[in-house]
């Protein structure tokens, strides 16, 4: 059982901007921004490119569920730690903060990480979890109150109403962070799985929203569940980005 429990955020834009800013991230440089396809070129052309990472909503299909269960099957407890891993992964302890931990995994692993304000919430965050294994990350963001505090004004910004924290009532989708780290790989990091996921290099050129990082990542996902499952494409996808003005 969780120890900690969040209100359930929005995917949107202003939502994961306004938590981002107050985090610490310089939104002047990167913000968020809605991706309405994943395949039109007149949609796709609205995008400030190159894209660092989208972050996620995905339906809890059986189709996913199996497919995660397989693929974690076999896999240990994560032990990576310290500054010569490709990617900083959080394992989720707090109940519905899977959008604030999708946030970290977009602002802490791409090229936004050298945009954070010094001494903000962010670079404590990184700097108190990159030395330290799973479990003591995931203590530093049960013990981070700024992370609460700022977690809990974002939630009220969102359109729809959320539910009430710890009411036990389950949205049946969950955040996936998809990102371009520094190594030049796509990951596909969740806090509920047994660790990071490379899902192979992409070109210097190749951003995520390129043909290759689809391919890999979010596009990979949803055929899936087009093919095999039973067709539930209620993803909903936002895009780290360079910021617009």
């Amino acid at each position: 059982m969780a120890k900690k429990h969040f209100t359930v955020l929005e995917n949107h834009p202003d939502v994961m901007n306004s938590l981002a800013r107050a985090l610490g991230l310089d939104t002047t440089a990167f913000s968020f921004h809605d991706v309405y396809s994943l395949a039109d070129p007149d949609l796709l052309a609205f995008l400030p490119r190159p894209v660092l990472a989208l972050l996620v909503i995905i339906p809890l299909t059986p189709t996913w569920r199996e497919a995660r269960i397989a693929e974690d099957g076999d896999k240990c407890e994560y032990e990576g730690k310290g500054a010569q891993e490709p990617v900083i992964w959080f394992k989720q302890t707090i109940g519905d903060a899977c959008g604030s931990i999708g946030l970290l995994h977009c602002l802490l692993n791409s090229e936004a990480a050298h945009h954070i304000q010094p001494g903000s919430t962010l670079a404590q965050i990184r700097d108190d979890a990159l030395p330290n294994g799973i479990w003591e990350r995931a203590k530093v963001l049960e013990d981070s109150e700024a992370l609460e505090q700022a977690h809990a004004e974002a939630a009220g910004l969102g359109d729809t109403a959320a539910p009430a924290r710890g009411a036990g009532e389950h949205t049946g989708q969950h955040f996936v962070a998809f990102v371009k780290a520094g190594d030049g790989h796509l990951w596909e990091l969740e806090g509920s799985r047994m660790g990071p996921l490379d899902r192979g290099a992409l070109a210097p050129d190749e951003d995520v929203l390129s043909a290759a990082a689809l391919e890999k990542g979010l596009g990979r996902l949803m055929r899936m569940e087009s093919e095999k499952g039973g067709g539930d494409l209620r993803f909903s996808a936002i895009a780290l980005a360079p910021s617009l003005g």
